[in-house]
């Protein structure tokens, strides 16, 4: 299986990995976070590891849980950057900070094949660096996300980089895109990056495994030609030859890459990450 990898910056690295956790370093705040993918040992002893960390997630359930502060003095709530752009990070009760940093790789191909003007679809959009990404290089970009809380922080990020005008959309990410299709919209460049499993802006329930052959056949309608499409997936239930029999089916002419994701930690393992699937012509 080919694969794809994003490379740690200023602001950020992956230290080690292993023993279901994943031990990072954003700015001068170093965590340690459970980790399903890191499976197997890590490069550097418990106690390295707990005499670097600022802070560590104790699981309560798969959902949910809190940072056990490991360091006094520590803050919860401080900015990275990340080209340019300053990104605010918070220790939430869901593990999350604020970013996916193996998103990197699908940033800068963003950064390097968006223009002035270009149309951009962020779907399931988070905390927006993707379209920070996108907006930085000019384009018009348009920010889907079901959940409010963060399409507010996507906001704050925005506001922080001293950029503008992005488009907000608070909805369902495929109910939305369906929309754009009848409207007959079309995008220069389409991101996607759908959770295995969640809820939608009105609570509705939905499985990647059953949405992604209808997610990707909006994004087919949507892109322009010349354009490109990016899918992270991160569901056991939808992996890379799934994924390459459904884009068969619904590709003509296109170029389809599908690779894993991954990062290698400073400690010479491999984290991988899921899927990601580029689309060209």
């Amino acid at each position: 299986m080919q694969k794809t990898f994003s490379q740690a910056w200023q602001d950020y690295e992956l230290i080690d990995a292993g023993n279901n956790k994943k031990l990072e370093r954003w700015g001068e705040i170093i965590t340690i976070r459970p980790e399903v993918n890191a499976y197997f040992t890590p490069g550097l002893s418990e106690s390295v590891w707990l005499e670097k960390a600022d802070f560590e997630f104790i699981e309560i359930n798969r959902n949910s849980g809190s940072w056990k502060p490991l360091k006094t003095a520590s803050p919860i709530d401080w900015q990275i950057s990340f080209s340019q752009l300053k990104l605010n990070l918070h220790l939430t009760k869901f593990k999350h900070l604020g970013i996916f940093p193996e998103q990197r790789v699908n940033w800068d191909f963003i950064a390097e094949n968006l223009s002035q003007g270009d149309r951009f679809l962020n779907l399931f959009a988070y905390t927006g660096i993707a379209s920070l990404v996108a907006r930085k290089q000019g384009a018009d970009v348009f920010h889907c996300d079901s959940v409010k809380q963060i399409i507010g922080w996507a906001k704050e990020n925005m506001l922080s980089s001293n950029l503008e005008d992005i488009h907000w959309i608070l909805e369902d990410a495929l109910k939305f895109a369906q929309r754009e299709i009848k409207r007959g919209r079309k995008y220069k460049g389409i991101i996607m990056d759908p959770p295995a499993f969640g809820l939608g802006a009105k609570k509705e329930r939905w499985k990647l495994e059953n949405k992604f052959p209808e997610l990707l056949k909006a994004a087919l309608e949507l892109r322009e030609k010349g354009g490109f499409i990016i899918a992270s997936t991160y569901s056991p239930r939808l992996e890379a030859p799934k994924i390459r029999e459904i884009t068969k089916q619904l590709t003509l002419n296109e170029t389809v890459q599908v690779t894993d994701l991954c990062m290698n930690t400073q400690s010479g393992k491999r984290l991988d990450f899921g899927q990601r699937t580029l689309i060209t012509d």
